[in-house]
């Protein structure tokens, strides 16, 4: 896999994981200015961090402010699955 390819996916993730945090905490979102692009941050993957601020620097457009958000803390990934049901094919 490519770096472009690992950091699109890696970036996917922590944009999901972020709308779901601006959701459950809307006073965070207030923070963002209106039409400002959002670049996610991991601390301690300078990597990811240098890729992420160099593509939004490129597609940023002039009169919009660029926010960086760095994820400190990251749970690990669970399933919110309470029960299953396996059935066996006959």
């Amino acid at each position: 896999m490519t770096d472009k390819k690992r950091f699109l996916e890696k970036n996917s993730i922590l944009i999901k994981e972020f709308d779901r945090y601006v959701l459950e905490h809307p006073a965070f979102a207030n923070k963002i200015p209106d039409n400002a692009l959002v670049v996610m941050h991991l601390e301690g993957d300078d990597e990811f961090n240098n890729w992420a601020k160099e593509t939004a620097q490129s597609v940023a457009e002039k009169d919009n402010p660029i926010v960086y958000v760095t994820i400190t803390e990251l749970k690990p990934v669970r399933s919110r699955i309470e029960k299953l049901k396996l059935e066996l094919a006959a």
